[in-house]
């Protein structure tokens, strides 16, 4: 796909980990530029928030972004990628307003 970047091809990947070892994917994945999907439905809910903390740790650290899709699902994406509601605001504006 040809972007005023150059070519870049962004894939999404959506990931349902059974165990928290498995939340190093999603962090590793954004690390890597792709934006993802985590749905941690099907772990235990403190082994859910343990993994859900730990992913938005790295993801920040790497200066990603974070939005709660779900109850137990979160999209993290890169810094290049911006997260925006329906009301065509970013992520960052949101939580500007909330302050």
């Amino acid at each position: 796909m040809d972007t005023p970047f150059g070519d870049w091809w962004h894939e999404v990947i959506v990931l349902t980990p059974l165990a928290f070892d498995e939340g190093l994917k999603a962090v590793l994945s954004v690390r890597q530029q792709h934006t993802v999907v985590l749905n941690l439905s099907r772990m235990e809910p403190a082994l859910a928030q343990r993994t859900a903390d730990f992913v938005i740790g790295g993801v920040v650290a790497l200066d990603g972004h974070h939005a709660r899709l779900g109850e137990n699902v979160f999209l993290f994406a890169p810094s290049l990628v911006a997260i925006k509601n329906l009301q065509n605001t970013t992520l960052s504006e949101q939580l500007g307003n909330e302050l």
